[in-house]
């Protein structure tokens, strides 16, 4: 039996997303993120069994209320190592990129996705609606997460191309904020991105086609 995910969002001032994946098979489930107003997407999770609370990033929006998160639903909490300072007190363990999580009977694959921050991760996985990915804050529909450095961007736009890009078209993406996107969406902008000149120093908030 494929797996649902739940959306909650949005959530505090940076209109976070927060999600349950629920294996509908056994119930059991894994809660994505931890924003401010986290609270809110706590009863999303009753009638499920947490397994593990995943913080896909380290910036503070993303795990603002995880200790209250991980006291309700009474799971650990777990990142990837290179972003692991600043959260570690609330980290269990760390993943790392190819580790496969299995929740009753979902399998999810980690996807580590560098740039946004050093331990960007996504989560991919089978659902009742087909293939998705979780992205964090690495892909937004219309073109990536907001990036510190040229550097990082193009950190960023290497993690997309060759680990996101390569999955089905019909992935349906939930980024870490707004709305959903797919990858064919993100394969097409990207091209566009890709026929044109940029500016050597470009950073921050980067559109695909704009």
């Amino acid at each position: 039996m494929p797996a649902e995910i739940i959306k909650v969002g949005p959530l505090g001032p940076y209109s976070n997303n927060a999600y349950i994946i629920v294996d509908a098979a056994t119930k059991h489930s894994v809660f994505v993120d931890a924003p401010m107003e986290g609270e809110k997407a706590i009863p999303s999770a009753q009638g499920t069994d947490v397994q593990m609370v995943v913080v896909t990033h380290r910036h503070p929006d993303h795990w603002a209320t995880l200790d209250l998160v991980k006291e309700k639903v009474a799971a650990p909490a777990w990142c990837h190592e290179e972003d692991r300072n600043g959260i570690k007190p609330s980290i269990h363990d760390t993943l790392a990129d190819g580790d496969n999580l299995t929740i009753g009977e979902t399998k999810i694959s980690v996807i580590h996705t560098p740039g946004h921050t050093a331990g960007s991760i996504c989560l991919y996985l089978d659902t009742v609606n087909g293939p998705a990915l979780l992205s964090g804050d690495t892909l937004f529909p219309g073109g990536p997460g907001r990036s510190d450095s040229n550097a990082a961007l193009q950190q960023m736009i290497q993690s997309i191309v060759t680990k996101l890009h390569v999955l089905p078209e019909n992935t349906h993406v939930y980024p870490g904020h707004g709305d959903d996107t797919n990858i064919a969406d993100s394969k097409r902008q990207y091209a566009v991105y890709a026929t044109r000149e940029h500016d050597p120093n470009a950073s921050g908030d980067v559109t695909w086609e704009g």
